[in-house]
């Protein structure tokens, strides 16, 4: 907008009743603030100020431009202040997407902790197994597991992110524990069905590489519901890392072939996604530390 800068020192001639105490005030010399006034008066068409060696009065216009600059300024410094608040501590509400089961296991116990920690951040927290346009749906964070990210975007690191072989203990002591990757296809495989996941599975120990294929009746687009399965006794279930981890700690299943890991696309890291920009909101900044934080408190 034009004439930003006359119009305040126009509003500050008019509050401190002459052209030396407003040069005064805003640090500028007498001649200075003048030709500002005259600017202004010359882009707006009309006179503002009527001046004699006594006394300074407005004009009609100079009434109504005064009036409408003061709101101005006045929003200004409410802009400044809100601002300024948002930059002096994290507040708001943080619009954060996530991977429906990452989210579930791992990012939303974590969320009560960092309320408590920022009492005036709220969250919105979206889980969907999809990558989200944080522009384009007003997002503030998105979690997202790759091993490549799209260009034009900021992340932090969370966390790796493997997968893994999980059965119960019933099953393998009713079927058998595989002792190579080449036992596979004489056990229930059950693996995610959907993008570039399938039933030829590459794994690696140290030199050695085998690709074998599995079959299977049951493909599932959803790590939980494959865990499930496995807990059920359903057979030996491919999945990430974070979707067994409690099984695994609680005993209900069992690490198959632990010494193997499996190549592309089963890997990735975990990351924290945001648009960059010189001016990242704090409540936004406070949730990506917290959790880089706790991951590393959890290692």
């Amino acid at each position: 907008m034009e004439m930003l800068n006359e119009m305040a020192v126009f509003v500050q001639v008019v509050d401190s009743a002459g052209f030396s105490a407003a040069a005064r005030q805003l640090r500028l010399t007498t001649s200075a603030v003048s030709r500002r006034v005259t600017r202004l008066e010359a882009h707006l068409g009309g006179r503002l100020l009527v001046r004699t060696t006594r006394s300074l009065k407005r004009t009609e216009l100079g009434e109504q431009v005064y009036a409408a600059c003061t709101r101005m300024l006045s929003t200004a410094r409410e802009v400044h202040t809100l601002a300024g608040s948002y930059s002096a501590r994290p507040n708001g509400v943080v619009r954060v997407t996530a991977p429906v089961v990452f989210g579930q296991v791992w990012l939303a116990p974590r969320l009560p902790g960092f309320l408590a920690r920022y009492p005036d951040v709220s969250v919105n927290l979206s889980l969907v197994d999809r990558t989200v346009d944080l522009v384009d749906e007003g997002v503030d964070l998105a979690i997202r597991i790759a091993q490549i990210l799209n260009p034009g975007l900021a992340a932090r690191t969370l966390c790796p992110m493997r997968y893994l072989l999980a059965a119960s203990p019933a099953y393998l002591a009713q079927r058998g524990t595989p002792g190579h990757p080449t036992d596979l296809p004489g056990h229930a495989c059950i693996y995610l069905g959907y993008g570039a996941f399938g039933d030829t599975w590459t794994l690696r120990q140290a030199a050695d590489t085998v690709q074998v294929s599995v079959g299977t009746r049951a493909q599932v687009n959803n790590s939980a519901a494959i865990m499930a399965m496995v807990e059920a006794d359903g057979g030996i279930g491919l999945v990430p890392d974070f979707s067994a981890r409690a099984a695994l700690a609680a005993g209900r299943v069992v690490q198959v072939l632990p010494q193997w890991d499996f190549a592309e696309p089963y890997s990735g890291t975990v990351h924290a996604v945001y648009m960059p920009g010189p001016h990242l909101p704090q409540k936004t900044r406070a949730l990506i530390d917290y959790l880089v934080e706790t991951q590393k408190l959890s290692i």
